[in-house]
């Protein structure tokens, strides 16, 4: 993007903001859900293939970006010179391999120097920086994979399925046992170990979960399809039915899923 380009769309929206009704109401807070579906709808695009979208999403992404800042700036909170002028300083800083004269062996060695950097900036924990807001799995991978980084892992693969073993036989006897709230923690428990070796397999366990999602969906609309071409809704149908056309449709879809 040329100098000119980018101050041109800056100004759009300063316009939007003095003169829109709608732009002019906004404040960070009332636009942050719609900058966090925005980020979904990219990542969404990513994961369809879909250039053509995700040239519009990160479009989106980045009027978002320019319009809070635009707010900001009017509550004398900060400008979009700090914005970038703050990333610009904090990528040099952050990679002293690039842009100074420390020797790294690959892309492992880059990660733990990025967190040894940012405890050197006052972060009291390599934890520190995981949203509260991500998604629970997303969260326990990125949680783990942090930990790991220092050093805090497990050293076998094997150990870690011994641990999901151990955390779903807790959660099974917890069944009858325990409370709600007990059982709950025990089910979280299995979660989180299991996330654990998701990791260890290379996988991101959100992602995988999302497959999954979509595959259910897939084959409970191939279900609906059906036995909406006999006339009938699929509530006035019985489970021996359903079940039928399910494993139908795991044919129909077993190339994508």
């Amino acid at each position: 993007m040329t100098e000119s380009k980018f101050s041109e769309f800056v100004g759009i929206v300063k316009k939007l903001r003095a003169e829109c009704p709608w732009d002019k109401e906004q404040t960070n807070d009332s636009i942050k859900a719609a900058t966090l579906e925005e980020a979904y709808e990219a990542v969404e695009a990513i994961d369809k293939n879909d250039d053509e979208e995700f040239k519009k999403e990160l479009g989106d992404l980045f009027f978002h970006i320019i319009f809070h800042s635009v707010i900001a700036e009017e509550y004398g909170k900060f400008t979009l010179d700090d914005v970038i002028s703050s990333i610009k300083a904090k990528l040099i800083r952050r990679h002293p391999h690039v842009f100074g004269n420390v020797q790294v062996n690959g892309s492992e060695e880059v990660k733990k120097n990025w967190e040894a950097i940012k405890l050197d900036e006052g972060r009291e924990s390599v934890l520190d920086g995981v949203p509260g807001r991500l998604p629970s799995l997303h969260r326990a991978y990125r949680l783990q994979e942090k930990a790991a980084k220092v050093g805090f892992d497990w050293d076998k693969k094997e150990d870690v399925w011994k641990k999901v073993i151990e955390e779903i036989e807790e959660m099974h006897a917890s069944e009858k046992e325990e409370t709600r709230d007990e059982l709950e923690n025990e089910i979280g428990d299995v979660f989180f170990a299991l996330t654990n070796y998701a990791r260890f397999l290379g996988i991101n366990p959100e992602t995988a979960l999302n497959r999954t999602n979509e595959k259910f969906i897939n084959r409970f609309h191939y279900i609906e399809k059906k036995i909406n071409e006999t006339g009938r809704k699929i509530n006035e149908s019985n489970l021996e039915e359903m079940d039928k056309y399910w494993n139908e449709s795991k044919n129909q879809f077993k190339i994508k899923n």
